[in-house]
């Protein structure tokens, strides 16, 4: 039986972008890392994004001046407001369930840990606490010693280099890596953009009956599993579809019947299913490895 998902041959990312990502339960998605260019774009829109925060931030503390603050009260305002934006901005988005900012979302692009497990909050800190030596700082730096007229030549070559130099790391080498995706253990890639509800309304408009999974089935995994099948029913990859079924029924004592694509649907729906009405009533598995927290 032919499935509706089909593989766009066409639309196929040039070969050096493809990378073995390798699950805890050894499948191997083959992700498409993001390109330079397009990290570039995620980037901006982030910072158009902030700016418009930090505009709308500044004019409250500005009221606060009107108010009778000193301005050196502003300025430090000012200041630590803008740091825990750029930092606290990126940290938060990248640690959620997503991976991702807005700017990344926009543009389909995901966080994801090299070594196929979930992504830490201590590796997205990392990464992104190196950015602010990469640019942040040096530029500040700059920017605060031209204020007072104290920016030389040297200075400003220096500053700019040097952030230069880091901005375009990610040109020369093959897996586009800033210095914090190097320390952090970090790729950033594409994700698929079909939804998963339309590749599969052929599926979902038969009437077969679905298959019934125990508690027991149903308990082996949580929302990081769950949104890993999701990556493997949206790609549609057959060696990879036969690879996680055969997996799944091995751990839940199933029989195989031969339908691998139809009951990795009917185990993706029952599980999202059951997770979410777990968070309903505030139990939350965040993966396999993790007891029910409660919320």
């Amino acid at each position: 039986m032919r499935w509706p998902f089909r593989r766009n041959r066409a639309r196929k990312p040039p070969a050096t972008l493809r990378r073995s990502f390798v699950t805890p339960e050894g499948v191997d998605l083959r992700l498409e890392l993001a390109s330079a260019g397009g990290r570039a774009a995620a980037f901006l829109i982030d910072a158009l994004i902030m700016l418009g925060v930090l505009i709308a931030g500044s004019i409250a503390i500005g009221l606060l001046v009107f108010s009778g603050v000193r301005n050196e009260a502003f300025q430090i305002l000012w200041l630590v407001g803008f740091f825990v934006l750029r930092n606290g901005w990126f940290i938060l988005f990248e640690m959620g369930q997503r991976g991702a900012t807005p700017g990344k979302r926009l543009l389909g692009l995901r966080v994801v840990a090299r070594d196929g497990g979930r992504l830490s909050g201590g590796a997205v800190m990392v990464r992104n606490a190196m950015r602010e030596i990469e640019i942040f700082l040096p530029l500040s730096f700059l920017g605060a010693q031209a204020a007072t007229g104290a920016a030389d030549g040297f200075l400003t070559l220096f500053s700019l280099l040097w952030s230069g130099i880091f901005l375009f790391f990610p040109l020369f080498n093959r897996d586009r890596l800033r210095i914090g995706d190097m320390l952090a253990g970090t790729w950033v890639v594409n994700q698929g953009r079909a939804r998963l509800g339309a590749d599969l309304s052929t599926l979902v408009q038969s009437e077969r009956p679905r298959r019934v999974f125990s508690e027991a089935a149903l308990d082996l995994y949580g929302i990081y599993e769950l949104q890993t099948l999701e990556d493997v029913l949206r790609k549609g990859q057959d060696d990879v579809i036969i690879t996680v079924a055969a997996a799944i029924r091995r751990k839940a004592a199933m029989v195989d019947d031969g339908d691998d694509y139809g009951f990795l649907y009917d185990y993706y729906t029952a599980l999202c299913a059951r997770l979410e009405r777990g968070m309903m009533v505030g139990r939350r598995r965040e993966d396999k490895h993790s007891a029910i927290a409660m919320r």
